[in-house]
């Protein structure tokens, strides 16, 4: 199998892509932020079409496609039906966008295709350079703003008192999920992006490790499944991203099943 250039430029991919999806999906999860994943990859999807549209990489209109999404999403209302109703908006948005670009999108519709559901045996060494670029950025990031995003998270209202800029952490945070999740739509494609970005860090969370283990942990797991998912379709012709939806279903239900035997 690693004989192959292709599916070693792929299992590289995969270990980038998952050591970045696995703790930002922790902290999606944890502050009940796992719909704005979902939101971003819609909003990705009408940049990187657009992106083919006018002749340049999707990639590059993914990324920023969801990074504008994010920021907008961050300066909208603190409260949560306020917030609602604008990722709500902008994913409808996005939608009808990113459907006017495919209907004069002729000539790439296998990019297209490639874009909703995943195509990592696909990835270049170009790509792959700027997978990793995004991925150090991404690293970089959480490792700054780590601790007081954890603060904010688990007691949001002493983080103010204690004078944490809670709207700009925000913002910040969904800018860095919106450029995990532009890596993660490279792996699994734009309407899978939950199994890589939540399915890990719900399993972690489930469990009740400690944060900076859970951290690492939820990494560990979200490369592992990427890798797990690259050899099952290997050997079984299947879709690399089903294998990495199927094993991410089976962690967070072992997990649950786990926690309930542990618990009883």
């Amino acid at each position: 199998m690693l004989e192959y250039d292709f599916m070693r430029i792929a299992f590289v991919a995969a270990f980038w892509v998952g050591i970045v999806c696995g703790p930002v999906g922790w902290f999606l999860v944890l502050r009940g932020q796992t719909f704005a994943s979902h939101a971003l990859s819609h909003v990705g999807f009408a940049g990187a079409t657009g992106a083919l549209l006018l002749g340049f990489p999707p990639l590059a209109g993914l990324t920023s496609g969801a990074l504008l999404a994010g920021i907008l999403m961050g300066v909208a209302p603190e409260r949560t039906a306020g917030r609602d109703v604008m990722i709500g908006l902008v994913l409808s948005v996005a939608l009808g966008l990113g459907a006017l670009c495919l209907h004069f999108l002729t000539h790439a519709a296998s990019a297209a295709t490639a874009l909703l559901f995943g195509d990592i045996l696909g990835v270049s060494r170009t790509m792959l350079l700027w997978l990793v670029a995004l991925s150090v950025c991404c690293l970089g990031a959480l490792a700054f703003m780590g601790r007081p995003l954890l603060f904010a998270s688990l007691q949001p209202e002493l983080a103010a008192a204690k004078g944490v800029r809670l709207r700009v952490l925000d913002i910040a945070f969904l800018a860095l999920v919106a450029l995990a999740t532009a890596e993660c739509a490279q792996i699994t494609g734009i309407l899978l992006v939950f199994t890589l970005m939540v399915a890990p860090a719900a399993t972690v969370l489930r469990l009740g490790i400690a944060p900076l283990y859970g951290l690492a942990l939820a990494a560990c797991l979200a490369v592992a499944e990427a890798w797990g998912g690259l050899v099952l379709s290997w050997y079984t012709d299947a879709p690399t991203s089903f294998w990495i939806a199927l094993l991410g279903a089976f962690g967070f239900v072992g997990a649950c099943v786990s926690r309930r035997v542990t618990s009883a």
